[in-house]
């Protein structure tokens, strides 16, 4: 006679359709006499959900039905209700079932000398397998984890910034900044205004704003964005290897 147990998060159970089958009862019967448990159980303040779980499942026109998960105390229930054979092979293919099923939950205790001994070489293996695993995963963090830090630092910040407080990253000042971008034929001076080659104008890196300096004078300043930010990161790394501070602090660490 065959019966399956459900694992229902950790509870072995046994759906009420498959005990119907197995005992020759209709499925509406059982539900009726299961609903009477429950009311005895409530009347009595115990734990109904301690032998029947409400359930649902869909029938042959997609319609959903009620059912009834029954977990040990509940198959015991049942079974105590019945009489004859369909009861005594009931019985004997829960308790069978249950009990395999609660001996492959049971950890693998061992019962001589020599099976400690290999379980404790398996746990030895299996613990340096992890800590070899748990390295190889924090060195790929700590290789990842610069960029990942600059990156943020910048995403974070959604404002214009001057090429000086950028060049604050770097640890330089703002005039050895705008040189070094020169070097790299980013940019280039226009009487007193640095302003982007043609190259790169139009990549969204800068934005220029003019100031007033009285009513017949203005000057015009470029200011960087979070997008011109990133670009002169990943410039000064891969051409000339120079990093922010914040990155250079941590792989000093």
């Amino acid at each position: 006679m065959y019966l399956k147990i459900i694992n229902n998060n950790g509870d072995l159970m046994v759906e009420s359709r498959q005990v119907a089958k197995l005992t020759g009862k209709r499925h509406t019967d059982l539900i009726r006499a299961i609903k009477s448990y429950l009311d005895v159980l409530t009347d009595a303040k115990l734990r109904p959900l301690e032998f029947f779980v409400p359930s649902t499942y869909e029938d042959n026109k997609g319609e959903t039905r009620l059912c009834y998960l029954l977990t040990r105390k509940g198959c015991d229930m049942v079974a105590n209700k019945m009489t004859g054979e369909k009861g005594v092979l009931f019985t004997a293919a829960y308790v069978t079932k249950f009990e395999e099923m609660e001996n492959k939950l049971k950890p693998n205790i061992p019962q001589s000398l020599p099976e400690a001994l290999r379980l404790a070489a398996d746990l030895a293996e299996k613990n340096e397998y992890l800590l070899l695993e748990n390295a190889q995963k924090n060195q790929m963090i700590n290789e990842l984890q610069p960029k990942a830090s600059y990156y943020d630092l910048v995403l974070q910040n959604k404002s214009l910034l001057s090429i000086s407080k950028i060049a604050k990253d770097y640890g330089m000042s703002g005039t050895k900044m705008n040189k070094l971008l020169h070097e790299l034929g980013i940019q280039y001076k226009q009487g007193d205004c640095w302003l982007l080659y043609q190259k790169y104008a139009d990549k969204g890196y800068t934005q220029s704003k003019t100031h007033a300096i009285d009513s017949d004078k203005s000057k015009l300043h470029t200011y960087w964005t979070q997008k011109g930010r990133l670009f002169i990161y990943e410039t000064l790394k891969n051409k000339k290897g120079i990093l922010p501070i914040i990155e250079r602090e941590e792989r000093a660490s």
